[in-house]
């Protein structure tokens, strides 16, 4: 049964065709319904899930334009990061930073992830990571210190 998180973004897109075509075929996500006569789908990738919406000018707060997103980014959390690499790569999609591993300290530890950012068809800035896990912070350079 599906469930709902208690925080889902929703993402306002130019293009709702484009947009499924990029997170349904590219990035893997899965459709888990739509309202066509609305323009708006539910998306998820394992534990993570949006909403997609061509702009209607109902939830508008301000003009739109490309990039969408400006300072926000999202990290969505995958298992195998370097499929997901492979099949943009494979796709032509343009990678904003390309695959590497990140430290970052969390108080006393540090947690590392491998990850790469890339710009959706809107320019809604996303960040795919894969954990490394947790270890204690021995002089290790670090990501925000």
């Amino acid at each position: 049964m599906f469930r709902l998180n208690t925080l889902v973004p929703e993402l306002s897109v130019s293009d709702i065709n484009k947009s499924l075509n990029f997170y349904l075929n590219i990035l893997s996500f899965k459709l888990e319904y739509q309202r066509p006569e609305d323009k708006f789908a539910m998306l998820s990738l394992n534990d993570c899930q949006i909403m997609i919406e061509e702009i209607n000018g109902y939830w508008q707060t301000g003009e739109l334009s490309y990039p969408f997103g400006r300072g926000i980014n999202f990290q969505i959390t995958v298992s195998d990061i370097n499929e997901l690499y492979k099949s943009l790569r494979n796709h032509q999609y343009p990678i904003k930073m390309e695959i590497q591993e990140n430290w970052y300290r969390a108080d006393t530890k540090l947690r590392g992830q491998k990850e790469f950012l890339i710009m959706d068809p809107d320019g809604y800035l996303l960040r795919f990571v894969q954990s490394l896990g947790e270890r204690e912070n021995e002089g290790v350079p670090v990501v925000g210190d």
